[in-house]
């Protein structure tokens, strides 16, 4: 196409963004032909009779006047009268200090960063000083803090370290301002005086919580417990104690966890109207832990600027976790949990790479047997598995399947199309394993092998400042996505195994969430279905579908298990059809069975959608907070789910706090009871023990109690345990 041929294909085509009508009938394809053919809008007109299909005929016929008002609307004027000086309209500094003041106040992090620390308006620096960690001043100007702690004041600390190095911290105070450099490549002497700081903070707010609760702050308590001077076994016997120390990054999460870009900078703008300068404007790609070397004294200034940021939020967070009732969620939970997820990360888990390379070879094979299948059901046509755009053409085209979408780029061919068509046609079944296989071969059975240490043992990183509902994520890699619906899946566990000299003790909780649920909404039936001690989804199933218990079929217990879980997650009738394959009409039966079989879930859920549109917000049992601007939206789409996140929310964090709890009570039980078993890993409602022989049924026994009575509700928490010499035979 020219483009002024390009006018004409808009003219026939039409443009919906640009209130183009276009003719009707006559799609993009369909006019670059037309014009292809006729050369313009005018050809086609002068030669409709020489179009063959009826239909598009008449269409081009009757609404010439349309086609002809779409080229109008569709030909840009080009002859406006219209002065301009090009002088004037030339673009010339657009990254001002006024530029920035807007862009930070508007929350532009992008942007930000195209900024020059010139041009921020924040050029004037503290009055750092650069002081060496071996010299007498350093050690002064750190008694002067621990003083000061005493008489009331606060400080913070900012770490520059990497991978277990600290090159120095920036320490501030009412009247201190400086920076301590590792000037002997010794990180003891560093330690030395950031565990002085720690010990002395836990000291005082043990005391006097009131006075001193917090006194130390920083952001990111997480990566700092390498250079804390922590004697874990000695220190943390008798549980872990922080006291004195906010960790603003969890604290500034917990206020508002829906917020993805929690940051000194993004903090300061908000809560105290200030505008920091981004690292990237200083020192553009280069790492903190590099730029000390090439620029030390710009590096202790802006990590002096980091620290003062941080203290000037350490009241105005510390009040707003008060204010919302979330001060005991971040001493009791959040804050103690930090330094388990760091022992986890620190302790990670074995894995046998050879095992794994084997498993690999193994996928290879089922591979290849379902590539051979797949083309084979499709008529040994040639075609890539791979691309959605060819493998809608096999299914949809060729082989004629239901269930064909058909989009800008092709045929549909995502998992819920597939599970459809999978009943019915093996060949759909098949790419779904396909696909399955494919993702785990590469992203676990190879990609793993990219993660093992020098100590043969994968180090994940655990986050728990990332999802809103409070659940812990992991990450580098993510090991809690190793796949457990099909057999081949679940074998990849065969290539973790315990250490020598142990075995695995795992726990898993019961039904968790449907738990919660029944507490929750104080529902009578569905708490006496629990304390029946039966099988909840064939409970469910006799109450729905009207059926003696003992007689219920294995597809209406499934059923009444998808409406369960389903439930939790505010299913709606079309969802529910979906998962079960089933009409909108009788998945809306099931829902409504449902809530007549358990009115109080209904009732609860309708009060929590109505409670958060009053609020903004819901609640867990533990009081975390989980704003939900979306129930709030003119978009009924997204109005709709901020009403499943209203009634899903409280349930799902409730159970990630109840889970947090355990996993401290379980911790600090194994220290202690001085057992040299370690817990290593936590996936969803899972917990994996690296159990020292000789120690099982201790072990296995703290997992029940401590997992068990992590909550009291008005059901009980069913705590399943497992054993094993490797994690696939634990479960």
């Amino acid at each position: 196409m020219t483009p002024l041929q390009f006018i004409d294909v808009k003219a026939l085509m039409g443009d919906a963004s640009d209130n183009i009508p276009g003719v009707p009938k006559v799609g993009e394809k369909t006019a670059i032909s037309l014009i292809r053919e006729f050369g313009s809008l005018d050809g086609v007109y002068e030669n409709l009779d020489q179009i063959t299909k009826p239909a598009l005929k008449k269409s081009l016929s009757e609404n010439e006047e349309s086609a002809r008002m779409s080229k109008y609307l569709a030909t840009i004027v080009t002859d406006a009268d219209i002065t301009l000086d090009l002088d004037k309209a030339a673009v010339h500094d657009f990254y001002t200090k006024e530029a920035y003041g807007i862009f930070a106040e508007l929350n532009f992090g992008a942007y930000l960063k195209r900024f020059d620390a010139g041009k921020t308006g924040q050029q004037e620096q503290n009055n750092a000083v650069i002081l060496k960690a071996s010299s007498g001043e350093a050690a002064e100007n750190v008694q002067r803090v621990l003083n000061g702690m005493e008489e009331g004041h606060r400080a913070a600390i900012s770490i520059i370290a990497d991978n277990g190095m600290i090159k120095g911290f920036a320490l501030v105070s009412d009247d201190v301002c400086a920076f301590i450099l590792n000037d002997t490549d010794d990180i003891k002497i560093l330690s030395g005086f950031l565990g002085s700081l720690r010990r002395k903070a836990k000291a005082l707010a043990s005391a006097d919580p009131s006075r001193y609760d917090p006194v130390l702050a920083l952001f990111g308590i997480k990566s700092a417990f390498p250079y804390l001077e922590i004697d874990r076994d000695a220190e943390f016997a008798e549980g872990i104690q922080l006291d004195g120390m906010l960790d603003a990054h969890l604290a500034a999460y917990l206020i508002d966890p829906v917020r993805n870009d929690h940051t000194p900078q993004s903090l300061a703008m908000e809560l105290l109207g200030r505008q920091e300068p981004l690292p990237e404007q200083l020192f553009g790609k280069t790492s903190l832990y590099a730029a000390i070397d090439e620029k030390p004294e710009e590096t202790a200034a802006y990590s002096c600027r980091i620290a003062k940021a941080v203290l000037d939020l350490t009241e105005e967070l510390t009040g707003k976790l008060k204010e919302y009732e979330m001060w005991e969620l971040y001493t009791d939970i959040e804050r103690p949990l930090s330094y388990i997820l760091y022992d986890m990360q620190r302790l990670g888990i074995r894995i046998d790479p050879e095992a794994l390379k084997e498993y690999s070879a193994a996928l290879v094979g089922r591979i290849n047997e379902l590539d051979a299948l797949i083309h084979e059901a499709a008529g040994d046509a040639m075609f890539n598995i791979a691309s959605p755009k060819q493998l809608g053409e096999i299914l949809f085209e060729k082989l004629a399947l239901p269930y064909g979408k058909k989009t800008k780029t092709g045929y549909s061919t995502a998992a819920d199309v597939l599970e459809k068509l999978a009943p019915e046609y093996p060949i759909a079944a098949d790419i779904l394993e396909y696909r399955g296989l494919t993702k785990l071969k590469s992203t676990y059975a190879d990609g793993l092998l990219a993660y093992i240490g020098p100590d043969s043992r994968i180090h994940s990183t655990f986050h728990q400042t990332i999802t809103a509902t409070g659940r812990i994520s992991s990450a580098d890699p993510n090991l809690q996505n190793i796949p457990m619906k099909t057999e081949l899946g679940k074998k990849i566990r065969k290539c973790f195994l315990p250490k020598e000299g142990c075995c695995f003790e795992d726990a898993d909780y019961s039904q968790i969430e449907l738990r919660i649920l029944a507490h929750l909404s104080d529902d009578k039936a569905l708490i006496k279905a629990y304390e029946e001690d039966e099988d909840i989804h064939r409970i469910t199933a006799s109450r729905v579908f009207h059926t003696p218990f003992d007689e219920v079929t294995p597809l209406q217990r499934r059923n009444a298990k998808a409406v369960n879980f389903g439930i939790v997650y505010g299913i709606s009738s079309f969802g529910l059809s979906e998962d079960l394959s089933i009409s909108r009409a009788e998945a809306a039966s099931y829902i409504e069975e449902y809530f007549r079989t358990y009115p109080g879930v209904k009732a609860y859920l309708d009060d929590q959608v109505k409670k958060t549109k009053e609020l903004g917000y819901t609640t867990t049992l533990y009081k975390r907070r989980r704003p939900v601007p979306e129930i709030s939206s003119g978009n009924f789409m997204t109005r709709q789910f901020g009403e499943r996140i209203a009634m899903n929310s409280p349930i799902q964090g409730t159970a990630a706090d109840i889970m947090k709890i355990a996993m401290i009570r379980v911790w600090q039980r194994l220290r202690r009871e001085d057992l040299k078993s370690e817990l290593i890993l936590q996936i969803h409602d899972e917990l994996l023990i690296e159990t020292a022989y000789g120690e099982e049924e201790k072990v296995a026994g703290i997992l029940k109690e401590e997992m068990s009575n992590a909550a009291q509700l008005s059901v009980a928490l069913e705590v399943e345990t497992g054993r094993g010499d490797d994690w696939y035979n634990t479960k």
